[in-house]
């Protein structure tokens, strides 16, 4: 499979604006009170709705990295293509963080969001990577490979940032563009786990409602 992750890119390079941090000092004491800050500068509980949305991003985001490293373990070429992409998609989050963390109004005409050009990447990666696969026979449990378990912990985990966003949107606290994107990787990261097992030769693992211990 001849797939580019960064071919036919649909935002040019310099679509956003740079970051402009400078972090000297790792802790302030000022979330010592449940409290943190927004990009708008606004005080918020750490457990408000905004922030466990763009948490839970960020724990997405450390465990999709989690899978890029794993894939460049497993010593099989053809995985470098994927971790690529994971590596893409990493950035992408922090772009998809950095807007869940503004208010609306704050938001800045060039500041890093999500946009229909990465949704569209997406599907594009989708349907060039599942041409390989096999069609299902039963449900997939994850396994077989670490690689392909740490694909479907990170799809988890993107399925409950998107829960926590869809709570947003329907309040008009977040982009609509932010809840495609993170459905598309959701899919796209079950598709993903499929195709590292089918690079690696690994079988899947189908469920088999008879392995239980009432059907043995």
């Amino acid at each position: 499979m001849g797939l580019n992750p960064h071919k036919d890119k649909l935002v040019s390079e310099k679509t956003f604006n740079e970051p402009r941090v400078a972090l000297n000092r790792i802790y302030t004491k000022r979330g010592d009170t449940g409290e943190t800050s927004l990009v708008g500068g606004q005080r918020v509980a750490k457990n408000d709705a905004r922030i466990e949305a763009f948490g839970t991003v960020d724990e997405l985001n450390a465990v999709i990295g989690l899978a890029s490293v794993s894939c460049a373990e497993t010593g099989v070429a053809q995985l470098a293509i994927l971790s690529a992409i994971l590596r893409r998609v990493q950035h992408e989050l922090f772009n998809l963080g950095s807007i869940l963390a503004t208010l609306p109004e704050d938001v800045h005409p060039k500041q890093p969001r999500v946009t229909e050009a990465e949704v569209a990447q997406l599907e594009r990666e989708i349907d060039s990577m599942n041409q390989d696969l096999a069609p299902l026979r039963s449900f997939v449990l994850p396994g077989g490979s670490r690689l392909n378990a740490e694909l479907h912990l990170a799809r988890t985990v993107c399925r409950r940032a998107e829960r926590l966003v869809t709570a947003l949107v329907r309040e008009d606290h977040a982009s609509a563009e932010s809840l495609r994107y993170l459905n598309r990787l959701s899919d796209a990261l079950f598709v993903w786990s499929r195709w590292a097992s089918h690079a690696q030769g690994v079988e899947e693992v189908l469920w088999q409602p008879n392995l239980s211990a009432s059907g043995l």
